[in-house]
């Protein structure tokens, strides 16, 4: 028997298996987008609390990401670059947001802002307010998002050689103005890609949310109240104009990801 002939089971494995998991993922989602008309989809866009959920979903998960850029990058830098004792117990830390069942994110949060923690204390000395808040919402999308900021930035710190740098600081340069001219413009890339994450994550949190501030209303939210109080049919047109965003943020990740891809 020709050895060449002989049908390939694994490959026909693959695509079988392949098959089954995009069916498992797009039929329920297709079926979904098809149901509603367009007609609806647009009235529905032209309802004022679904603006204003879909808005506040979008506000409060890009200042999630900012906040990830800001706070994350220089820790994500040191975690890349600098290996010391409790390296992997900090970045089990990090990743931890991402295992934890997000109510229970949600009611952490809130028994550290509370009036019995010290914190609470402060921060309502302050005036600063997390139960139903916008801020409240900004603490937590930040939360279940920050990993996948931190995760890709360091992913691409990583990839930058670290003899340029060493080459620039032996040239006078500052670490400061090392990192700037040199590390952060080879990176960029990666650092983008994960604040499209980190929002992209954050955009579609609910457990953790419903929990710090059920009002004012993110989409999941109003989503989770339409359905809980009118069913599929009124919940469905929300539903799909988040996963259009959605869409539109992983298809940004997908373009810039791109020129990185093809250099490789």
């Amino acid at each position: 028997m020709d050895m060449g002939k002989r049908p390939d089971l694994f490959r026909w494995l693959t695509v079988f298996s392949g098959s089954v998991i995009l069916a498992f993922i797009l039929l329920p989602l297709l079926e979904m987008m098809a149901q509603p008309s367009f007609e609806g989809l647009w009235q529905t866009l032209n309802q004022g609390n679904v603006r204003r959920a879909i808005w506040l979903s979008l506000y409060a998960s890009g200042l999630a990401a900012l906040i990830s850029f800001v706070v994350g990058t220089p820790f994500a830098y040191l975690i890349a670059r600098k290996n010391f004792l409790g390296k992997r117990f900090v970045e089990s830390v990090v990743d931890l947001p991402i295992m934890i069942p997000h109510p229970v994110v949600g009611i952490a949060i809130l028994s550290l802002a509370g009036r019995g923690h010290w914190l609470g204390q402060v921060m309502q000395d302050l005036g600063i307010r997390i139960m139903g808040s916008v801020t409240g919402i900004v603490v937590v999308l930040t939360f279940v998002g920050i990993p996948f900021y931190i995760n890709s930035a360091k992913t691409g710190f990583e990839s930058v050689p670290d003899r340029l740098e060493k080459v620039s600081r032996s040239l006078g340069a500052s670490m400061s103005g090392t990192f700037l001219r040199i590390t952060l413009p080879l990176a960029w890339r990666s650092l983008l890609a994960g604040m499209i994450m980190c929002m992209a994550r954050a955009i579609s949190e609910f457990g953790a949310v419903v929990i710090v501030a059920y009002h004012p209303m993110t989409a999941p939210v109003l989503i989770y109240e339409r359905f809980t109080a009118y069913g599929l049919d009124y919940s469905q047109p929300v539903a799909v104009w988040l996963i259009v965003v959605s869409l539109l943020l992983f298809l940004l990740l997908r373009i810039i990801s791109l020129p990185g891809r093809a250099k490789a």
